[in-house]
């Protein structure tokens, strides 16, 4: 998930302020001033009450599975810490790891951030491999959060097969397209075809929409797509030479230059509005996303977003969960990670908020609630994903993935896209970032 263009030693100082507390911020659903919440399991007065640190909508209380849990597990109780952004939430964890204290008994892990979790915390986690059956899962997905010597630190959530959501009453409103096997075609092995559609429905647009939500949205689906990011798998980093990269990026431009986008930060408060009124009408939509859309579009998007292929196969997010050796009740946590991992379990959140499974036993047993598909205008979700997590290239994420990410999507793009910058001087001020956070 995304920050601003605070940069590298803002994610310090944050990290800092961190060490400073004793957990994660308490409070209601309204998020604070770091981006975190407080989202409590349910009511269960259990004996042992286990944290859970997650950022972004995991969907384990949505879809009923703390309750569930709770229920089962009379002597347990679960408390769900949520951070919204992964650059507020990350580096706390780091700090807190590196410490020794005050991690979550259960700790998520964003793929972006999965390497250098292997790489520079793997003690600091337990050996889930030696818990449960590794074949459960993609084999891919393990290879991620496994060390050189065979240590398994996190079991894999979900994966991000990508495609589409649009409103289709508002591209009905422009004049094109909504049939979803049409519009697919239409945009079919380039997201230059997908841009080029924006400027069509930019020339009808409704009063006070944009086609798109933002540039950044755009570039992490089309690098999402790539085989390379940015770096080889040696180890080496690329980002600045990487095709793919630059691909990506002139995709994204194409956006940022045009007046098709509504410009917005991803999961900062106005994008949130911007799903609440409409103000967009697509986002790149990896199988998670349906999930957010659900929770912040609420009952006036019912029935008007509907689902496409996406132009070309991708992945754009997917997540694990670990257990910190600092945690206090590692026996209970690690029978929680393990149940709510399991393919029954990650079949449940699929039909809740359609966040797809990284275990292929659940795949056939994929049933989206009726409510869900109703939401998306019925669009065959399990049909659509599916085909393209069969397709998705295997990339590999290098130890400072995710803070180059940021600084490209949230430096770089912002200031073509929100402060007029030249996709070069944007580029330059991306680079610049990399810098710091490469320590060159």
């Amino acid at each position: 998930m995304r920050t601003s263009t605070r940069g590298s030693r803002r994610l310090v100082a944050l990290a800092a302020a961190a060490a400073l507390t004793t957990g994660l911020l308490a409070g209601c659903a309204e998020d604070s001033d770091d981006g975190s919440a407080d989202e409590g399991g349910g009511n269960g007065g259990g004996k042992t009450t286990l944290t859970v640190g997650t950022f972004g909508t995991f969907g384990y209380k949505q879809a009923g599975l703390y309750d569930e849990y709770m229920k089962l597990n009379p002597d347990i109780t679960i408390k769900e810490n949520v951070t919204t952004r992964t650059d507020v939430y990350w580096p706390k964890v780091l700090t807190r790891l590196q410490a020794g204290a005050g991690t979550d008994d259960i700790q998520a892990i964003e793929v972006m951030n999965i390497t250098e979790a292997v790489q520079t915390q793997a003690d600091k986690f337990v050996d889930l491999g030696k818990e449960v059956d590794k074949s459960q899962w993609l084999d891919w997905k393990n290879a991620q959060a496994t060390t050189e010597d065979g240590k398994l630190i996190g079991l894999g959530t979900d994966i991000g097969p990508m495609a589409i959501c649009y409103r289709k009453d508002l591209f009905e409103k422009a004049g094109l397209e909504t049939d979803r096997t049409k519009l697919a075609a239409q945009w079919k092995g380039d997201w230059g075809k997908y841009v080029d559609l924006g400027k069509e429905y930019m020339k009808k647009a409704p009063s006070g929409t944009k086609f798109v939500d933002s540039a950044s949205s755009v570039y992490n689906a089309a690098l999402g797509g790539e085989p390379e990011r940015y770096y080889k798998t040696d180890g080496t980093v690329v980002w600045d030479e990487s095709a793919s990269v630059k691909k990506a990026w002139d995709v994204a431009m194409d956006v940022a230059t045009s007046d098709m986008s509504a410009k917005l930060k991803q999961f900062d408060k106005p994008w949130d509005q911007g799903y609440a009124n409409g103000t967009f009408a697509t986002v790149a939509c990896p199988a998670w996303m349906m999930g957010y859309i659900l929770e912040k579009s609420g009952d006036s998007g019912k029935g008007k977003w509907d689902v496409a292929a996406a132009p070309t196969a991708a992945n754009w997010g997917g997540s694990f969960i670990g257990v910190p050796t600092a945690s206090k009740h590692q026996k209970e946590a690690i029978a929680l990670a393990k149940w709510l991992t399991a393919p029954e379990q990650q079949a449940k959140v699929f039909a809740k908020q359609a966040s797809f499974p990284s275990t292929p036993s659940a795949y056939p047993t994929l049933k989206p609630a009726a409510a869900t598909m109703e939401y998306f205008s019925n669009a065959p979700i399990t049909e659509i994903f599916s085909g393209s997590a069969k397709t998705i290239p295997t990339q590999y994420f290098g130890i400072k993935d995710q803070p180059i990410n940021t600084a490209l999507t949230d430096v770089g793009i912002l200031q073509v896209e929100q402060k007029g910058k030249s996709p070069d001087e944007g580029w330059d001020a991306a680079a610049e970032e990399i810098k710091d956070v490469l320590g060159q």
